[in-house]
């Protein structure tokens, strides 16, 4: 999926858990994102509403957001059946319970012409801590890879017009976030539609091979910034 769905429910999702926003507010805002929200549990099918108000009778502490690609399962702690799952899908939550951890992967739910929402799938996730870089080290890296990514693309226009103007994220963090979080987290948004764009823009093959190694420190340097922005909400806290 490219839709950031998992970074809406981890944000949003904390939130509540912290005490900001109530748990209707905290799905509607999700559901704003990626319309109706549904989520397999083994046979069992619920509404995201329910599943959540469930897990948290179980212990529900904190989500994390995962942002692996292959090669690199950012925020995964396995099982390979879960890694597996959601490295195809780029993305997953882990919702850290009382002893154990569940991982949720989200996927396109569409019935019928007019039906378009996500349907998340639980599976078993290790109930260990990936490492995750903190919020001050992933600014930095952000900040180092922006720039050798800026110095490598300097000249290059493509057969298109000019840069495209990046808009702020339409989903911001939630309230209870640092501001440091949000600042780092509106940046990551940013550059990662200017990744997507730079990917649209036509250039050739020589020109992709002299600057592909920046990109591709920018995307990773910006999937851990947006992860780290995703926990600074939880950081420093015990975990499980």
């Amino acid at each position: 999926m490219d839709s950031p769905i998992s970074a809406v429910l981890v944000s949003w999702g904390n939130a509540w858990l912290g005490g900001h926003v109530g748990l209707d507010e905290a799905v509607d805002r999700v559901e704003r994102a990626g319309g109706p929200q549904v989520v397999a549990d083994g046979p069992r099918e619920s509404t995201l509403r329910a599943f959540l108000a469930g897990l948290r009778s179980e212990g529900l502490g904190s989500f994390r957001l995962a942002l692996p690609v292959p090669g690199d399962p950012l925020g995964l702690a396995g099982p390979p059946a879960f890694n597996m799952s959601a490295i195809d899908a780029g993305q997953a939550v882990i919702a850290v319970l009382r002893g154990r951890r569940l991982g949720l992967v989200p996927a396109p739910d569409r019935r019928g012409s007019s039906y378009a929402g996500v349907r998340w799938t639980a599976v078993e996730s290790a109930d260990s801590e990936p490492y995750v870089p903190s919020l001050a080290e992933a600014e930095q890296a952000l900040t180092g890879a922006m720039r050798a990514a800026t110095d490598a693309l300097r000249g290059v226009a493509g057969p298109g017009p000019g840069a495209p103007s990046l808009k702020d994220p339409d989903e911001p963090l939630a309230p209870g976030y640092p501001g440091r979080a949000h600042r780092v987290g509106a940046l990551a948004a940013r550059l990662s539609e200017a990744l997507r764009l730079a990917g649209e823009r036509g250039l050739t093959s020589g020109q992709l091979a002299a600057r592909g190694e920046a990109l591709r420190e920018l995307d990773r340097a910006v999937r851990r910034a947006r992860v780290a922005a995703h926990h600074a909400i939880v950081e420093g806290q015990p975990q499980g």
